[in-house]
């Protein structure tokens, strides 16, 4: 059998002398001899020493778990592209931006009620006519805002277009 010194020991576990030194004070590795090392025992002390510092090593890891976790990501990722591309699921960007425009489309809607109605609501004297016409406008308003799949449709093309 053939021994050898921490400097020799310590270039083959790619260590220095004195990490070599601290590990045999630790009791990690153990000298042959005063001084010397069996090359083999160091090695596999040296591994042992490594897996009970990080308990997740291979030994721990159960491979078939993790592919299986890894297919089941596939799959769900798969499946949400899928339901993207149908249009049965929407990024929540997209929705954002075709909230605010929505929103933004609904409020100049209802700001444009008064001065377009005004001159038409100056001459009437009947409230409930005045009532019926303001509720027709708000109505409308309100049918434009529950329409959301065709604004959808719009906001998502207008940004198409100007990304290209």
């Amino acid at each position: 059998m053939k021994v050898y010194d921490k400097n020799a020991v310590a270039r083959h576990l790619d260590l220095t002398p004195k990490r070599i030194k601290q590990l045999t004070d630790k009791g990690i590795l153990k000298e042959y001899r005063p001084g010397l090392y069996e090359l083999a025992q160091a090695r596999v002390d040296y591994i042992r020493y490594l897996r009970n510092q990080n308990p997740e090593t291979e030994e721990s890891i159960d491979y078939q778990t993790e592919r299986a976790k890894l297919v089941r990501a596939k799959r769900k990722n798969e499946e949400m592209e899928l339901a993207v591309r149908s249009g049965e699921l929407h990024k929540a960007e997209d929705i954002e931006r075709v909230m605010s425009a929505m929103l933004i489309n609904f409020k100049a809607r209802l700001m444009a009620i008064p001065a377009e109605q005004a001159p038409k609501l100056a001459e009437e004297k009947d409230t409930d006519k005045i009532a019926k016409r303001l509720m027709k406008e708000i109505k409308k308003a309100l049918t434009e805002l529950s329409d959301f799949q065709t604004l959808f449709c719009e906001v998502v093309k207008e940004d198409e277009e100007s990304d290209s």
